[in-house]
């Protein structure tokens, strides 16, 4: 009997920037490399996040076996409190990741729940036909990890987000030997970071960041406020390097930049000096010459500690004249607006501000052209798919891929496309169901495309409400309809317009003079009050029917 196939479907991160989550699947056993979730775009109104679709997991009764994390970054790990409580199952991940992600499962009050395992480079996993090696990469986060995974039809290698850092500041390299020697033994598919494929060369060190916040902060004459993630602990770590060096102590702010600051002094990625950091008590005595603040709020996010800064409502931090802000960290795409704006907020209040366009306060976290050749020549796979990345990013990565002549046969695959592997062939199989699962306050998958596309609608052409009084006995129309209108027209303004649309109403259901049903007189009066709003205006409002009885 030949071999079953080895299935690799994306539920997240192909395609787009954020909810990163690859499955490998072999016969019914699967394992999850990530399981992250993406900021919502401009047009998903109200939504608070997005995270991957497992609903194929939950009908198909797969059996997934573990999720194996590469790093404690959010598009990574974030969607890990939701999707636990639809499949509870083991997640192995780094020692620092255990940490963030123990901080986010403590909030969702899961902590307890979930089996969460720590897995170093030098363990090994074995779960099902799955054998899982972690490998060490430089990323802008300590701990970062790609995967080795074994399979019966061959060895495949995810990368995870890396690049080729040679002075790294947590001393955490790509760990190239260890890449060349998987190489040598064969490869049959590699998964490649594709975020930075587009950018030729290579991309600068982390060192470049720290030397930029030193001479900033060596120059500034006031306190210096610095936001960047709160799961960026290599940057905090620079931070307080920097602090220490010109005699500054340090007040962190933001509940999760507080959190994670915590969770690494207390297991060893971060160190300060006894004393630097400051408490809430003591910060009004602390000279602004003497001070820096590290904060969330690099994405301009409408709750977040710099942005309430640049609003003048902060509980304790008030933007004054000769502050120096910098934003150590590059916008999310979506998310430039809202970036902008707290900038403009901030220059307005008389700070200076900083960010990656007009000085080295950040670098990116990804491999450019040149890094991802390097690691193309090591591994040599038969195979290559790209990840994690726009769909631009994986095409070019794709064509990078097969520049260089070594017989990789590349695949660019979307959420919910599926790849058969066997030992010596690849093809594309059937889609599977991969949709957006949208997150709004505490509902979950509750808002589909319909629910958005309503909204879309009322924000870009209003409402209005037609409230008809049903006579009780007869189911008649009883009086003049009222007309409310919300976000089309003035109400004050548009008298005749409103009157006119009453008559309309009654033109409408002229003929109705017996007992009525209702679903008839809703579409009805929808439909000739839509047509004559629209021939009246050339807008389109949404036409919401009530009937009150009377």
């Amino acid at each position: 009997m030949a071999a079953q196939p080895l299935r690799v479907i994306p539920l997240g991160g192909l395609g787009e920037i954020g909810k990163n989550m690859m499955l490998f699947e072999y016969g019914d056993d699967v394992i999850a490399i990530d399981c992250g979730l993406m900021f919502p775009s401009e047009d998903m109104l109200g939504v608070d996040l997005v995270i991957p679709d497992v609903s194929y997991l939950i009908e198909k009764r797969k059996s997934l076996r573990a999720i194996f994390i590469t790093h404690g970054h959010e598009d990574h790990t974030g969607a890990l409190p939701y999707i636990l409580k639809q499949i509870n199952v083991p997640v192995y991940c780094t020692p620092l990741a255990h940490g963030l992600i123990s901080v986010k499962l403590k909030e969702a009050r899961l902590l307890q729940s979930s089996d969460l395992r720590e897995f170093r480079v030098g363990d090994v996993a074995e779960e099902g036909p799955f054998t899982v090696e972690p490998f060490q990469v430089a990323h802008s986060i300590p701990d970062s990890v790609g995967y080795a995974i074994r399979t019966p039809v061959g060895t495949c290698i995810h990368t995870g987000d890396f690049k080729l850092d040679h002075t790294p500041v947590m001393g955490q390299s790509t760990d190239l030997a260890r890449l060349a020697r998987l190489g040598e033994e064969g490869v049959l598919l590699l998964l490649g970071d594709s975020t930075y494929a587009e950018i030729p060369g290579y991309t600068p060190s982390e060192q470049i960041v720290g030397e930029s916040i030193l001479r900033l902060m060596s120059q500034a004459e006031g306190r210096v406020i610095v936001t960047t993630f709160a799961s960026l602990i290599a940057r905090v770590q620079q931070v307080f390097d920097a602090a220490e060096r010109t005699g500054r102590r340090v007040f962190i702010t933001g509940r999760s930049m507080i959190d994670n600051v915590h969770m690494a002094l207390e297991r060893g990625y971060l160190r300060a000096p006894e004393g630097m950091l400051v408490s809430v008590r003591e910060l009004p005595g602390v000279p602004h010459e003497k001070l820096a603040i590290i904060t969330t709020g690099s994405q301009g996010e409408p709750t977040s500690a710099l942005t309430r800064m640049a609003n003048q409502d902060h509980q304790h931090v008030k933007i004054v004249e000769g502050d120096t802000v910098i934003l150590s960290a590059s916008a999310v795409p979506g998310n430039e607006a809202l970036v902008h704006r707290t900038v403009d907020n901030l220059f307005k209040l008389g700070a200076n501000v900083l960010y990656n366009r007009i000085a080295d306060v950040h670098v990116r976290g990804h491999a450019a052209q040149e890094e991802l050749k390097i690691v193309q020549s090591l591994v040599r796979p038969k195979y290559f798919v790209p990840v994690h990345g726009e769909y631009r990013h994986m095409v070019l990565h794709a064509q990078l891929a097969e520049s260089m002549d070594q017989g990789t046969e590349s695949f660019i695959l979307t959420d919910g496309d599926v790849l058969e592997l066997t030992a010596d062939s690849a093809r594309y199989a059937e889609r599977i169901e991969a949709d957006y699962v949208y997150v709004d306050g505490i509902g979950v998958g509750d808002i589909d495309h319909v629910v958005l596309r309503d909204r879309k609608h009322l924000a870009s052409d209003g409402m209005v409400v037609v409230i008809l009084a049903m006579d009780k006995q007869t189911g008649r129309v009883a009086g003049r309809p009222e007309v409310v209108s919300r976000g089309f027209v003035d109400m004050d303004e548009s008298d005749s317009l409103i009157e006119r649309t009453r008559d309309e109403v009654l033109r409408a259901l002229a003929g109705a003079d017996h007992i009525v049903e209702w679903g008839a007189v809703h579409a009805q009066v929808k439909d000739s009050v839509a047509k004559f709003l629209y021939d009246e205006t050339r807008r389109r409002p949404m036409v919401l029917p009530v009937a009150v009885e009377v």
